[in-house]
């Protein structure tokens, strides 16, 4: 359907080298999109982008660090000038420290937020300031369950995701006037490669996912493509600060007694 297409738009995806990230990669560019990502490894680049052109798609990476405003700043510039614009901008780099809130380094607390959240601003500044000439563009922020629940030992990232949230909002309050939408994705508990450990039978953790989770099941990278093609697409033109949880109904449920 030409309301989901996005042939000759270009979509630069943060961390789109792996995981989550690249699998709505994957999906803007089946519906089109010319891709962009961005990653601080050099070798998961080169496999990233032999994955995507493996696939047929257009794909080109830039490895920068995007809580560095100096890099991203060179780099976003350098990205508009070689590939002419941004359509799409897909804040998903991100990182997650495990540790007791009572015991966590500042210095770890701070990290967790310069990335996931400090960092989806600089890029979103940058990144608008294009789509603000040209009145039209999609942003896109990568957001958690986290931005809505507590849990043990992520405060940083839930402080972090919950921020991101009411970023999301005020962002897309801030550029509508330019026809510009700014909204989030929320994923749940997703089945990548550092889920794999606790995926087994018998896991405390895995049976405990699945019996919170009404659809009974870990998402699949690619359950997040539709959505994100959606937020990027004119389907979604009049849409506007909201976060789409793709959680299989966690968020909808107080959950069952484990006996049902």
């Amino acid at each position: 359907m030409d309301l989901f297409s996005l042939k000759g738009k270009v979509a630069l995806v943060t961390g789109g080298t792996h995981g989550l990230g690249m699998a709505m990669a994957e999906g803007l560019a089946q519906a089109g999109a010319e891709l962009v990502i961005t990653g601080t490894t050099p070798e998961k680049m080169d496999n990233a982008l032999k994955h995507y052109h493996d696939k047929g798609f257009k794909a080109t990476g830039y490895l920068f660090d995007v809580t560095n405003e100096a890099e991203a700043e060179k780099f976003v510039g350098q990205i508009v000038a070689e590939q002419g614009k941004i359509d799409v901008l897909v804040n998903n780099a991100g990182i997650i420290k495990r540790e007791a809130a009572v015991s966590m380094q500042v210095s770890d607390f701070r990290r967790v937020i310069d990335v996931d959240l400090v960092g989806p601003f600089i890029m979103s500044q940058l990144v608008v300031k294009d789509m603000i000439q040209r009145k039209e563009g999609k942003i896109i922020n990568i957001c958690s369950m986290m931005s809505e629940l507590g849990r043990n030992s992520v405060s940083a990232y839930a402080a972090a995701k919950g921020g991101l949230k009411m970023l999301t909002r005020n962002l897309a309050t801030e550029w509508a006037p330019h026809n510009i939408q700014v909204n989030g994705i929320g994923p749940g508990y997703f089945a990548t490669s550092q889920t794999a450990p606790i995926r087994v039978d018998g896991n405390p953790f895995n049976d405990f996912i699945i019996q919170r989770t009404p659809a009974g099941r870990w998402g699949n990278p690619e359950d997040l493509a539709g959505t994100a093609v959606f937020l990027a697409s004119r389907a979604s033109d009049f849409v506007n600060g909201q976060v789409i949880y793709v959680d299989g109904g966690i968020l909808a449920t107080i959950g069952k007694p484990a006996n049902e």
